[in-house]
């Protein structure tokens, strides 16, 4: 009946969307679909905004179940030993309409974390100046339809149970619990009916849909004979949804009989309470001299234990401790070391718990290391399979690491390459198993007796190798979910910085690093000739800025050319705010203002520039303001002398021709060329031309000396102090 049926509705905020060039530019949702759910629906809605600089644009959408897709845009490399299977996307188009709304319908979801991750195409590489452009606003909101059943039927293995699908419009859904340690599972339906009394034919489906592979199975009846179905390795400790829907006429309801049965297989392991016991007493042994010989005994008890099992057995468990680091961040240490034994009569198993709902953020790294010295026979082989929910208990040569609803990760040792690493980006919530057998080439019954020992090292780490040299592990937060990515620099790029088809090399990096720094120096002109038109002030600011604008920009590489003499920020913070004071304090100076009026100035437009710096550093208006600001008072102070001296001012055409003329038309060059020119790409000479073009305009724009002071004599000012007060005196007696 419908009143079986509870829709529930999830929302989450619209996020801005950005153009991509790392998976810090894709925005990601964060979903929970709740148990015995039947139906799954996404609305997905993306507008963008009106003005003019808005134009068609296409979002790339990906969806994926336990964990933040895995997605690759721009088609770089991932990291060597690294399994990637594709993401599961659509494409939404805005074109001449301004919104566009999509439904996505997932029947039978599975239950647990779903997400969902928005972007726009690759990043075009241009650096632009916050205000010089609008960027247009593209905006995107997901919302989750969830249509379940509040009474689901419970189906109990072992028990036949009868039921009816009233209609092809009304499958019916039922659910059977996976007990721990199933090694298989078997669904047999029977006496299939209509109600017409005609021969029936059903069609069921078990397991439930995940993204972005689906391992549903799929299984069709007709007639009243028995039709069955076996899983191998089925997930374990969890509920299996089964859906029968009737294939038959619309009026015609079905009945059917479902039994389901388990085989479940008996481990065989180390004791769980002696492991228990060793561990305390490992822990507490400076405090129990007993102790030392207790756990002795308990790991010599041990192997011969588990040999004594693995006749009877279908596996051997080791014990794991998890151990939580930080942030996404897990290492896993197996009680009986790190070398765990493997023989061919059983596979060994190992649990790898990231069912906390935080560790699909990061990257699960295992690494099998074989002691070649432990293998008797020269050709056998470790067969190793990675899996989540339930692990793999059948490992031959043949075999792909399949369980009943997913696909494992196969692994391989061998004395001819004793090594092998799995690196699984963003592993699904779940727990996840390893497990391990040892391949015979005449056959399992070839080596017997044979046993090989493999160390097993398994961490979780937010970003694998860090990033490398050429990235940096960035930690992204969506709500109270925590996932890492890597931003690359130098040129290199892929999921973990190991791309290198588009890499800077290292002589493009120290050019790079020179042009930067070097053309810095051509500020020297500019205080040189400040100093000696005795503009000591600005000759100061001059200098302050060539000094934090050098090792900024040896700070701010990106490659192995870096030098950091302080902080990055505090660098950045002075090269910005000495560029700006030095464009500040040259117009004024150019203005020609009584000293008084042009110190206050000078100190009082610091002061609000660096507090402008300190709310926005990137703001054009930062640098715009100051200018226009300082160019309203120079022309009002010309206008002013030239009313007063009843001619043009400067009144000098040379002046005008061959100082100010060339002065502005750097200035002009140099303003084009930091705001509409810069890219990634052009970036160290296109913004090394802006620090030449910069300093040759400054030492053309500044004005000649007063008229009474004399150039700069350094014999007679040092020998004759009388010579000095002297002109002091001539100079205060011309002003007054």
């Amino acid at each position: 009946a419908d009143s079986l049926y509870v829709s529930e509705y999830f929302s989450q905020s619209a996020q801005k969307l950005s153009f991509y060039s790392w998976y810090g530019n894709a925005k990601l949702f964060h979903f929970h679909v709740p148990e015995d759910t039947v139906l799954l629906r996404w609305l997905l809605q993306a507008s963008r905004g009106k003005g003019p600089e808005c134009t068609s644009m296409e979002i790339t959408v990906h969806f994926r179940h336990g964990a933040p897709p895995v997605i690759n845009p721009l088609g770089t490399r991932f990291p060597a030993n690294a399994t990637v299977r594709p993401s599961y996307n659509i494409s939404i188009t805005l074109g001449s309409a301004v919104q566009n709304t999509t439904f996505v319908n997932v029947t039978t979801p599975a239950a647990g974390d779903w997400f969902i991750a928005a972007h726009l195409p690759q990043a075009a590489g241009r650096i632009e100046v916050k205000g010089f452009s609008t960027p247009c606003p593209y905006m995107f909101q997901a919302d989750m339809f969830v249509l379940r059943l509040t009474d689901m039927p419970v189906l109990e293995p072992g028990v036949p149970m009868p039921h009816t699908v009233v209609s092809p419009a009304k499958p019916l859904h039922v659910k059977v619990f996976v007990p721990k340690h199933a090694a298989a599972m078997r669904f047999q339906l029977s006496s299939c009916v209509t109600s017409e009394q005609r021969a029936c034919t059903v069609r069921v489906l078990l397991g439930s849909i995940t993204l972005p592979q689906s391992f549903q199975r799929s299984l069709t009846c007709t007639g009243s004979t028995n039709c069955s179905l076996a899983l191998e390795s089925p997930p374990w400790e969890k509920w299996l949804q089964i859906m029968v829907e009737s294939l038959g006429t619309a009026n015609a309801s079905v009945s059917v009989e479902m039994l389901a049965s388990f085989t479940v297989c008996r481990p065989g392991s180390t004791s769980s309470f002696l492991n228990f016991i060793s561990l305390n007493q490992s822990q507490s042994a400076p405090h129990r001299p007993g102790a030392a010989g207790s756990s002795a005994l308990a790991a010599a008890e041990a192997p011969q234990n588990t040999s004594g099992q693995r006749s009877s057995s279908c596996l051997q468990s080791q014990p794991v401790v998890r151990e939580d680091l930080d942030v996404v961040s897990v290492r896993y240490r197996l009680l009986n070391g790190p070398s765990v034994p493997v023989s061919s009569l059983s596979p060994t198993l190992l649990l790898l718990n990231l069912n906390t709902g935080m560790d699909s953020g990061g990257s699960l790294v295992v690494s099998l290391l074989l002691n070649k010295t432990s293998v008797s026979l020269a050709n056998a082989t470790v067969a190793a399979c990675v899996s989540a929910a339930s692990p793999v208990l059948s490992l031959n040569a043949t075999q792909n690491c399949s369980t009943a609803f997913s696909q494992g990760y196969p692994l391989s040792v061998s004395t001819s390459s004793a090594e092998a690493m799995l690196i699984v980006l963003y592993p699904q919530t779940d727990d996840w198993f390893l497990s391990l057998q040892l391949l015979c080439p005449r056959g399992q019954g070839g080596c017997a007796g044979a046993e090989g020992r493999v160390s097993v090292f398994a961490y979780l780490t937010p970003c694998f190798n860090d990033c490398g040299p050429y990235g940096q592990c960035s930690l992204l937060r969506r709500h109270g979910f925590l996932y890492a990515g890597c931003s690359c620099k130098a040129g290199w790029g892929g999921w973990s910085c190991t791309d290198d088809s588009k890499a800077q090399s290292v002589g493009t990096q120290n050019l790079a690093t020179l042009l930067l720094t070097l053309s810095n120096l051509m500020f020297l002109p500019a205080i040189a000739v400040a100093v000696y038109r005795f503009y000591l002030v600005e000759a100061s600011v001059y200098t302050y800025t060539m000094f934090f604008s050098t090792f900024y920009h040896a700070c701010d590489q990106p490659g192995v050319a870096v030098l950091c003499i302080m902080d990055y920020d505090t660098l950045q913070y002075c090269d910005f705010l000495g560029s700006v004071v030095s464009i500040w304090v040259t117009i004024l100076c150019m203005a020609r203002l009584k000293k008084i009026l042009k110190y206050v100035l000078f100190v009082l437009g610091t002061l609000l520039i660096a507090m402008s710096l300190q709310l926005d550093r990137r703001g054009v208006w930062n640098m715009m303001g100051p200018c226009l600001f300082a160019l309203l008072i120079m022309v009002t102070a010309w206008v002013h002398h030239g009313a007063k001296r009843r001619h043009c001012y400067p009144s000098s055409w040379k002046r005008w021709v061959f100082y100010l003329l060339p002065g502005i038309t750097l200035a002009f060059i140099a303003i084009s060329v930091y705001a509409f020119m810069e890219t990634n790409e052009n970036y160290y000479y296109t913004h090394s031309i802006w620090h030449v073009l910069v300093a040759c305009s400054v030492a053309f724009l500044l004005p000649p000396r007063d008229k009474h002071k004399k150039p700069w004599a350094w014999p007679q000012k040092l020998t004759c102090r009388y010579q000095i007060c002297q002109n002091d005196r001539e100079e205060l007696y011309a002003v007054t």
